[in-house]
């Protein structure tokens, strides 16, 4: 195991050092993700918990409830909140790829109000503003969420920010900056 970090604070495991399970951790991150990206170069290293956050992952990669421009308003919220470099500048990167104007994605990494014209954007926002500030779901963002989204955007949203909550966390306890690569696999 390398000694030296190599990804933030985390060494990383080269791959012919790593154990029979990790290896197989590592086989379903890259069945899953086709690289070994951010956070699953930790994970790796906990080979249950890579078999079992890859598939997650993917689910909110593509074929899913929600648009690239509404994942992005749901992630860039959350990943700020936990003040984590690595996935806040990716998903900044990303939100504005998608379309996101700037100035809006500004404001969300700032915890500036700012508001969408689309519907569905607008209630996603003020989901992720709501549950990342711990806040208690009212009754009428609750109406506004059930008639845009249904259970399955409902349950899309909240549970894709609990899966970039434990990105944002890992990235943030090993301290892994903007664009970091770690080693070459």
């Amino acid at each position: 195991m390398a000694e030296k970090p190599t990804f933030g604070r985390y060494a990383e495991v080269p791959y012919d050092q790593m154990t029979p399970e990790q290896k197989e951790g590592y086989q379903a991150i890259i069945e899953n993700r086709g690289r070994l990206p951010g956070p699953t170069k930790i994970w790796v290293h906990n080979p249950k918990l890579a078999k079992a956050a890859a598939p997650l992952g993917a689910h909110f990669r593509k074929g899913y409830s929600l648009s690239e421009r509404e994942r992005e308003i749901a992630v860039i919220v959350i990943n700020s909140k936990w003040h984590s470099i690595y996935p806040t500048g990716a998903h900044e990167r990303a939100g504005k790829a998608a379309g996101l104007p700037a100035d809006k994605v500004e404001a969300m990494l700032s915890g500036i109000p700012t508001s969408f014209d689309d519907k569905r954007e607008q209630v996603i926002y003020e989901m992720a503003m709501c549950l990342s500030q711990s806040r208690w779901v009212s009754q009428g963002l609750y109406d506004r969420a059930f008639e845009a989204l249904g259970h399955v955007g409902i349950t899309d949203v909240v549970c894709l920010m609990g899966y970039y909550s434990m990105v944002s966390m890992t990235l943030a306890f090993y301290d892994v900056p903007d664009k970091a690569e770690g080693i070459e696999r």
